[in-house]
């Protein structure tokens, strides 16, 4: 059964193997299938015509999507810490 993954250029192809994480397009977020959040906004009807896959997390991040806070909390933290570090200037005051 062949599947449709997103690669690492945000671009859809045909896998013989399933992806590993699913991401939601809007918001540019990837987590694991098993992701209490996804289900339940699957579960009210929401979420699966904007839902995409990757084969891995280097895909997804590569095609520009971050971790998600709830399923991939350590991941999200590193994000978010790598994220503060850009927005800092080189004088070490914030950018905002």
């Amino acid at each position: 059964m062949p599947y449709k993954l997103f690669g690492s250029d945000g671009r859809e192809y045909i896998s013989d193997v399933p992806g590993t994480l699913g991401g939601y397009r809007p918001g540019k977020i990837y987590g694991r299938l098993d992701c209490a959040s996804a289900l339940r906004a699957i579960g009210k009807g929401g979420y699966v015509g904007h839902r995409v896959f990757f084969a891995d997390a280097a895909a997804a991040i590569a095609a520009g999507y971050r971790p998600c806070a709830k399923c991939c909390p350590a991941e999200y933290q590193a994000w978010k810490a790598s994220r503060a570090a850009q927005d800092k200037r080189p004088d070490g005051s914030d950018s905002s």
